[in-house]
């Protein structure tokens, strides 16, 4: 009897010892395919959806962004849908406050949120990362010949637009007019989208408008097209005391034949950049990087000629995702 007891009771044992390995083997390859897989997900999921804003309807955002939306959607599957927005300023808040994934902006103000100064002071933006430059975007003071207006010293005691509310266009017209000795005081400022700009200078109502933005510029062809256009110069001397102090600008110019210009016109320039949120994974943001790049032939506005992988790297001011820079080293591209 006790010897049946006694084998009774190592058979009872050596199955529990069995079945203990068993589920102790069982969560090792859980936790080892667990591990992989949160290493192979970099991050998060794939979304279904991803917004992308942009800016006004009038200016070089937009429709860009309609291409770019495009692309992404067919080549990623993820539908991604291009907004109106106020542009930079309020794009990098978007990213910010969760209400975006993809962005535009400008690299001055990509690089102010990053930081917290100007506009952002005390709400830096720290959870983006850069995709990559795109094109110049070129510092435009617009007027008509009638306005008398030559140089940026006429802006003087003139209605003038500085972008729309949150716009990159502000801090441009700010430190253009602090290197002429001029501050926002100096003129009638007002606070109008490329569109309300062009309109308010097509019906009287103010003189003058800066305008940030690739050339052609919408708004701006639009005028021309019932208006002598004139682009204000700024001189070599101010071009290079601005860049001096603010090196994220560089010297650039209106070509002639733009708006039906007769003659190129000398001015500065900062560039657009595309901006992402870090909760977008290294895959996805590697797919979307990708997709643009190898998809710049269905870009139909004209600043697609100017958009490279290899330009991308070049002046971005902030970091660049993993996944951006997956891509890039894949291509070998390299930041000089």
């Amino acid at each position: 009897m006790k010897k049946k007891s006694f084998l009774l009771v190592t058979v009872l044992l050596l199955a529990l010892s069995m079945f203990l390995a068993a589920c102790g083997g069982g969560s090792d390859e859980g936790s080892e395919k667990k591990d992989n897989g949160d290493s192979g997900d970099k991050g998060g999921e794939k979304p279904k959806f991803m917004s992308l804003v942009t800016g006004g309807t009038g200016g070089t955002y937009y429709p860009l962004g309609g291409a770019f939306a495009e692309i992404i959607s067919d080549a990623t599957g993820i539908q991604t849908n291009a907004e109106v927005s106020g542009a930079s300023a309020e794009n990098m808040n978007a990213l910010k406050d969760g209400a975006a994934e993809i962005a535009f902006s400008q690299t001055d103000i990509a690089s102010y949120a990053k930081d917290g100064k100007l506009m952002f002071e005390g709400a830096a933006v720290d959870n983006v990362s850069a995709i990559g430059t795109l094109y110049p975007e070129t510092i435009q003071i617009v007027t008509t010949a009638k306005s008398g207006i030559k140089s940026v010293e006429d802006l003087k005691g003139k209605k003038v637009s500085v972008g729309a509310p949150g716009s990159g266009t502000n801090p441009n017209a700010e430190q253009i007019l602090e290197i002429h000795g001029m501050t926002f005081d100096d003129i009638q400022k007002q606070d109008l989208s490329f569109d309300e700009s062009t309109a308010g200078i097509q019906d009287g109502t103010i003189d003058a408008a800066f305008v940030t933005a690739g050339t052609p510029t919408g708004a701006v062809e639009g005028l021309s097209a019932t208006e002598d256009i004139v682009i204000v110069p700024i001189a070599q001397d101010k071009i290079d005391a601005l860049i001096e102090k603010y090196p994220y600008y560089i010297q650039d110019e209106v070509p002639a034949g733009t708006y039906k210009l007769k003659d190129a016109v000398s001015t500065v320039a900062v560039q657009a950049m595309l901006v992402v949120s870090n909760d977008l994974s290294e895959d996805v943001v590697y797919d979307v990087t990708k997709a643009i790049f190898e998809n710049l032939d269905k870009v139909t506005h004209a600043k697609g000629k100017l958009i490279s992988a290899e330009n991308a790297v070049k002046g971005v001011g902030i970091e660049i995702h993993p996944g951006a820079q997956k891509y890039y080293d894949e291509k070998g591209i390299k930041a000089e």
